[in-house]
C-alpha cells in the first residue's frame, strides 16, 4: 500500500469518526449501529482523561490542599540515608517515635 493512499484511508477514518461524534455525515446510515459505541467510548475516554488530571493535581498539591507531607519517620530515613545522622542517633529517635 502506497504512502498516500494509507493517509487517504486515515483521513477518511477519521472523517468518519468526527462525522459519527456530531451526528452529521452522509454515511450516517452505515454506521448507525456503531454510532453509540463510538459516543460511549469518546465520553468514557473524555471521563478517564478528565480523573487522571484531577488526580494529578490532587497529588501534586496544586488543587484540593492535598498535598503530601512526610512523615516524621520518613524524614528520619531520608536522613540516615545521607549520612546526615549515624546509626545510633537513627535507631534511638526511631524509637522515640514509634
Amino acid at each position: 500500500m502506497s504512502r498516500d493512499t494509507r493517509n487517504l484511508l486515515i483521513w477518511m477514518g477519521v472523517a468518519l469518526l468526527v462525522g459519527t461524534l456530531i451526528g452529521g455525515g452522509g454515511l450516517n446510515w452505515l454506521l448507525a449501529p456503531f454510532s453509540f459505541l463510538v459516543k460511549l467510548l469518546f465520553w468514557v475516554l473524555l471521563a478517564l482523561l478528565v480523573a487522571a488530571v484531577i488526580g494529578w493535581l490532587a497529588r501534586s498539591g496544586l488543587v484540593f490542599g492535598t498535598k503530601r507531607e512526610d512523615s516524621p519517620l520518613d524524614i528520619l530515613k531520608r536522613r540516615y540515608a545521607s549520612g546526615e545522622i549515624g546509626k545510633e542517633e537513627f535507631e534511638e529517635k526511631k524509637r522515640d517515635l514509634v
